[in-house]
């Protein structure tokens, strides 16, 4: 090979690489703007409640602040559908570009709502619909995102690029914890009522424009044959898929949304542990994903078979969850706490990559982000938003300690039974 020849191919080499890594960080940023917006609501639902929905009790106005909150995961599905099936007629960029946009919107909704005691019922409606629209582009993002990452990989990058959807979502998530607790650490109690809770939201706010200048400049992965397919054409929606995916994904989702988010506070009212532990737990989480995502991607592209790796890891994930509440009913402290979150949903991390590029393997690429799309926000709604309302009722019911690691027991055995309906193809 000649000099310039050689210096082509290095040229080649390196607009490649600059191309990947803008697509990566183009792609993950509106998934990581979900999962802040999450994270920071959690934290300020009390104060959201009291100022948007003053009712004649705390508890009370916390209850309508938390089932605002669920909303954002009931039009999931629907988002899903609308926006993938827009992703997969229109294309992934178009997509990328419109839930962007739409995220931005619900958040600068509830970022700038004015107050019960300003606009009366106007305000609590305006807080439904900044989370209508989250949940809405949020239930199309991860579909069209994903789909994006993966067709934009070689055959051995795939699960790599993948893996960067749940690295971006842990990094929003311990973003989000630090700074709703450097806010409560820093502000009065007078001062977060005021104008405090509203500075994470202005911040998510101004992703918005960042995120749709990034994917206005992406490269589109539906090939031009497909997206000009005429409806006779089409390939229907996959069933058989939809549903062995969902069962997939939901042992995951109900591992991170109990491990992390719910189990914390189920400590603080069985164990008489500190608040603390739950922004603590919340960081362990974020830092796992955020750090250990990309590592389980190259793993999965470097293993023979990917669903011998999802077993192996799944089975383990369920031989350590009784253990491991033996283990902080046993020697409860924060130490044990957080040893736990990052073995769990460490576990969890390690198997999300491979699990992903199985199913997106699996769908054909004129339904693939639709399929996706539906099978993420069905988990997600059904096992990760309810997740804490279906672990009260069984702890309640029952009395055991044991409750979510039988919620999340449950939910793995069914993700065991989905992995067996998916062939693996070829890496």
């Amino acid at each position: 090979m000649n000099a310039a020849n050689q210096s082509g191919t290095v040229a080649h080499a390196t607009s490649s690489r600059r191309s990947i890594r803008s697509t990566i960080v183009a792609a993950a940023l509106g998934n990581g703007l979900e999962f802040f917006d999450f994270t920071v609501y959690s934290f300020f639902a009390a104060l959201i409640g009291k100022l948007f929905f003053p009712v004649d009790s705390e508890l009370g106005s916390l209850m309508l602040s938390l089932a605002t909150f669920g909303v954002g995961f009931v039009v999931r599905p629907l988002g899903g559908i609308v926006i993938g099936a827009y992703a997969d007629r229109a294309g992934r960029k178009p997509a990328l570009v419109l839930t962007v946009l739409m995220m931005a919107l619900g958040t600068g909704v509830i970022g700038f709502a004015p107050t019960f005691a300003s606009i009366g019922y106007a305000a609590p409606v305006l807080i439904v619909c900044g989370r209508l629209l989250q949940g809405f582009s949020a239930g199309g993002e991860v579909g069209a995102a994903t789909t994006l990452l993966m067709e934009s990989a070689g055959t051995g990058q795939r699960s790599s690029l993948v893996s960067w959807q749940m690295a971006s979502q842990g990094g929003a998530l311990l973003v989000g914890a630090l700074v709703a607790v450097t806010l409560s650490k820093s502000l009065s109690h007078e001062a977060l009522l005021s104008w405090g809770w509203r500075v994470p939201f202005l911040i998510g706010l101004l992703i918005g424009p960042i995120g749709f200048y990034l994917r206005r400049h992406l490269d589109d992965t539906l090939p031009v044959e497909r997206n000009t397919a005429s409806p006779k054409q089409r390939v229907r929606l996959p069933l058989r898929q939809i549903v062995a995916g969902t069962m997939l994904v939901i042992g995951g989702t109900a591992s991170m949304y109990t491990i992390a988010f719910f189990l914390p506070s189920f400590l603080t009212l069985t164990l008489g542990m500190p608040s603390a532990v739950s922004a603590l737990a919340g960081c362990m989480a974020g830092i796992v994903l955020l750090v250990g995502s990309p590592f389980a991607g190259r793993l999965a592209d470097r293993v023979p078979s990917r669903k011998k790796l999802l077993y192996a890891v799944s089975i383990v994930s369920l031989l350590l969850l009784l253990p491991a509440f033996h283990v902080i009913r046993t020697w409860p402290s924060i130490g044990t706490v957080l040893a736990v979150v990052f073995v769990l949903i460490g576990l969890m991390t390690l198997s999300g990559p491979a699990g992903f590029v199985m199913i997106l393997e699996a769908l054909r690429p004129e339904v693939r982000a639709t399929s996706l799309g539906i099978i993420y926000a069905l988990g997600v709604t059904v096992f990760g938003g309810f997740a804490q309302l279906i672990v009260s009722y069984l702890w309640r019911i029952s009395g055991s300690f044991y409750a979510p690691a039988w919620y999340v027991l449950g939910c793995g055995v069914v993700s065991l039974a989905g992995l067996t309906m998916f062939g693996e193809a070829k890496q």
